[in-house]
């Protein structure tokens, strides 16, 4: 009730408030605006503009401020560039006329005239009711005592009587009371969206633009990293097993025809080599995307991420249904390297995953009772973590102090 009744005022002083600053607003628009292109062939009508675009960015500011409250969310700033450096006065002059967030701020501060008008006289009526209705019986008994009166409940034939009067005001209020909250929000959510589309409109335009320009270079450079690391693990084992291996075989066919017995043992010697490289490439494949998960999904993948672990794993997996690849190999991919990490580094004695749906996000939490001190820097195991995520629009949490323990919190939208 107290979270509606603040809510209502806050929404009440919006509205109220909107209309002389819209008037003083309006006035200074129309004036500066007929006042500057009827004086710009002479010169002085470009000053009177761009101090017409300047004032409406001040404006701007003050409203955007506003319709933070009423929105319960930061309005972004648009970026306003600022004049080359080493331009000169005219230059310097013209500057706010050649960003096209000024002149979208002039349009706002017209058009929320008449809506700041409509919205006023709504927000006024409908206080007037609720309170006229409430305090009929007060001054109401005053006006029934006036000669010749007629009020409105005789007009639309009752009786003109105190009772009948009250009785029908105090409707009309109980009406208007119960009414009053969803009105006045409409009106104010009305009003700041119109002004948040126009004052912010370009700017979260621009972040969202910045944001997948971030996640798209984040891609990359998970996807680098991923590359170079598989490229060093080959390299670093199938590969230096496969070289030994050809030098066995050749060794065991130059014995072939003097020494059976020890071409034989050497035989022996690389099949045993081809059975560690091969498992050693199905230990690589499963980093990159292991037929479980594209077969039955992410409860079993991560299930068999759990019982390679060389730390005890308890594994929560809340969700049944699938989701697209891009989403679920993310989520293998953070859970495979979370578990990698406690695996080198935690000295953890037990590890706890959970993988749950929270609106149209994967939350995935990992924690363990190790040593602390992880953390997503540069050169550290959790390091590619967070642009894996960010690719996605993603969002990553560690908290490990040291001493532990460890808490790693993963979201991934899956709507």
């Amino acid at each position: 009730m107290r979270t509606h009744l603040r809510r209502l005022a806050a929404d009440t002083g919006y509205l109220m408030l909107g209309l002389p600053l819209a008037t003083v607003a309006f006035c200074l628009m129309v004036a500066g605006l007929s006042a500057g292109a009827g004086t710009v062939v002479v010169g002085v009508g470009v000053a009177v503009l761009a101090v017409t675009l300047l004032i409406a960015r001040l404006f701007g500011d003050l409203e955007r401020g506003r319709i933070a409250l009423v929105l319960d969310r930061p309005v972004q700033r648009p970026r306003y560039p600022a004049p080359p450096v080493g331009a000169g006065w005219i230059r310097r002059l013209v500057n706010p006329m050649l960003t096209p967030q000024s002149w979208l701020d002039v349009l706002h501060l017209i058009i929320a005239f008449p809506v700041a008008i409509a919205t006023f006289v709504v927000t006024t009526a409908m206080w007037g009711l609720v309170l006229g209705g409430v305090t009929y019986p007060i001054w109401g008994w005053f006006t029934n005592q006036i000669p010749g009166n007629k009020e409105l409940p005789e007009l639309l034939g009752f009786s003109g009587s105190y009772l009948s009067n009250t009785l029908f005001y105090a409707a009309l209020g109980i009406v208007a009371t119960l009414v009053l909250f969803p009105v006045i929000r409409f009106m104010a959510t009305l009003q700041a969206n119109l002004g948040r589309t126009l004052l912010s409109g370009m700017a979260e335009l621009q972040g969202r633009i910045d944001d997948l320009t971030e996640g798209r270079h984040a891609a990359a450079h998970a996807e680098a990293d991923a590359l170079r690391r598989l490229e060093r693990d080959i390299h670093d084992g199938p590969q230096q097993r496969l070289v030994h291996l050809a030098m066995e075989l050749s060794r065991a066919q130059r014995l072939l025809e003097r020494d059976a017995a020890a071409a034989s043992t050497t035989i022996g010697q690389a099949i045993t080599a081809t059975r560690e490289t091969l498992d050693e490439l199905r230990a690589l494949s499963r980093g990159i995307a292991p037929p479980i998960l594209a077969d039955r999904g992410l409860n079993p993948a991560l299930s068999a991420l759990a019982a390679r672990c060389t730390v005890p794993v308890e594994l929560d997996v809340r969700i049944e249904e699938r989701f697209a690849a891009l989403v679920e190999n993310t989520v293998y991919f953070v859970t495979a390297e979370a578990l990698t990490n406690v695996a080198k580094h935690s000295r953890a004695t037990l590890c706890r995953v959970m993988l749950d749906r929270t609106g149209d996000s994967l939350l995935l939490t990992i924690g363990d009772d190790g040593v602390g001190g992880a953390h997503v820097a540069k050169g550290h195991g959790l390091s590619g973590l967070a642009d894996r995520l960010r690719a996605v629009d993603g969002e990553l949490s560690v908290q490990s102090p040291a001493g532990g323990p460890t808490l790693i919190v993963a979201e991934v939208p899956c709507g």
